[in-house]
């Protein structure tokens, strides 16, 4: 792996950067409401080569709401089916916005 390929990764919101521990720092919360996360299926961190758990930007951003909506007082169990259901609103949204677009373009030879 060269420097660039490296570097490369700074960008991907899908690379698991961090350690539970750093992850749990940056958001303010316990490794146990991370593990949580894991247990209610929200969140599935990917494992080091020693068997640690690491943590993706992304993951860190739905870990972020579900511990918004647990501080305003929602069980974990629903808010993590509340930040699935938002996630998966978001998907169909851009679905249908791509859907709207492919189908409003002139077809061709017409």
């Amino acid at each position: 792996m060269t420097a660039d390929d490296s570097f490369g990764r700074l960008d991907d919101d899908d690379y698991p950067a961090y350690t539970m521990g750093r992850a749990a720092e940056m958001l303010g919360t316990t490794q146990g409401f991370l593990r949580a996360l894991g247990e209610a299926r929200l969140i599935t961190p990917l494992r080091s080569a020693g068997g640690h758990r690491r943590y993706s930007r992304y993951q860190l951003r739905i870990a972020a709401r579900a511990r918004e909506l647990v501080d305003q007082g929602t069980p974990v169990e629903a808010a993590c089916r509340i930040v699935i259901l938002e996630d998966q609103l978001e998907e169909a949204q851009c679905i249908n916005a791509e859907y709207r677009r492919t189908a409003s373009r002139p077809k061709a030879g017409t």
